[in-house]
């Protein structure tokens, strides 16, 4: 989950990661219930957070590469992927 702040000065929003990231609340709701079904057979359980956490890097860097989720569907954005990104940097709190 990121937050828009606003620099001092007016400078343009950025966005900062919130510091309290969860699978329940930021991370499951990234997955679409067509990805969780598709990922199924090749061995991904997108809705568990045990196998999202063991397999994070390489959700990772599957999704920033834009190979998924695969079409029709659309490629995360760069939020998605830094929201991602962030929770796997804070440990991969449930």
């Amino acid at each position: 989950m990121t937050v828009n702040v606003r620099r001092p000065g007016g400078s343009p929003e950025v966005f900062v990661p919130s510091p309290t990231l969860s699978f329940a609340k930021d991370i499951r709701p990234l997955f679409r219930d067509i990805d969780v079904a598709h990922m199924q057979p090749a061995g991904y359980d997108l809705s568990s957070y045990e196998d999202v956490k063991s397999k994070a890097a390489l959700i990772y860097s599957t999704v920033a590469s834009g190979k998924m989720p695969p079409p029709p569907g659309p490629t995360w954005t760069t939020e998605m992927c830094e929201t991602f990104q962030s929770w796997i940097d804070q440990g991969c709190p449930p």
